[in-house]
């Protein structure tokens, strides 16, 4: 006699239920631990920071600007600490005065000018401290106004060019070697740098190219300090 046996439920395929994508908190959204943006100043306080760093940056005066740009030393504070909205006319008179483009003035405002691309060799070639000694430099990005400087070179030294190591100043600084080779001192340590090497350090202490071995001498330099004022 059969024995009853219950029958078998059919075997039936499921489909796993996709897990919901882990959301990235926007703080982590980058590998820098830069905080979150502020928002951006009015056009008046973009303009204004901007003619009172390159004022500052060329040593002049608020008088000296303002006599030079045909302003009175009153409307010139004003602008500079962005009390008024000055006329196109007033800003390619300060523009003049500087020796700047007018689009520099808009350097810092987000809605105007965020970025500054410069092609490959048009940097503006400037005169510092280096130049006696044969040190070319070439800036590479405008100077946004604001409470921390940042400003881009790149330095070339090419035959003829004497080894400099007493350079001092404010801030930090960034080099990466892109040609060449150096012993490039910080303080009381030398650095054998060859292309691809970088050096990050306090810009107070004593630093500069000590033994340039190999010529001609290529190198990104960034400096980052504070602003007075």
């Amino acid at each position: 006699m059969a024995r009853n046996t219950p029958a078998r439920r059919p075997v039936t395929a499921t489909t796993a239920k996709p897990r919901k994508a882990r959301e990235i908190p926007l703080a982590l959204a980058t590998l820098s631990s830069a905080p979150a943006a502020a928002e951006g100043p009015s056009i008046e306080a973009a303009i204004g920071a901007q003619v009172r760093a390159l004022r500052k940056r060329q040593d002049m005066t608020v008088a000296e600007l303002a006599g030079q740009a045909g302003l009175s030393a009153g409307m010139l504070s004003k602008v500079e600490n962005g009390a008024i909205s000055p006329s196109l006319a007033t800003l390619q008179s300060l523009a003049g005065a500087l020796n700047v483009a007018l689009t520099s003035f808009f350097a810092d405002f987000e809605q105007q000018h965020d970025a500054t691309h410069v092609r490959a060799g048009e940097g503006l070639t400037i005169e510092r401290r280096g130049s006696k000694a044969g040190h070319r430099y070439q800036f590479l990005g405008h100077a946004l106004p604001g409470a921390l400087a940042c400003e881009p070179y790149l330095i070339t030294l090419t035959k003829g060019a004497e080894a400099f190591s007493g350079f001092r100043h404010e801030g930090i600084e960034f080099i990466h070697l892109l040609e060449g080779e150096v012993d490039y001192r910080h303080g009381g340590t030398l650095y054998r740098l060859r292309p691809g090497d970088s050096l990050f350090f306090d810009a107070r202490s004593a630093h500069g190219p000590e033994v340039l071995r190999r010529l001609p001498l290529k190198f990104l330099s960034v400096i980052v300090f504070q602003r007075e004022g």
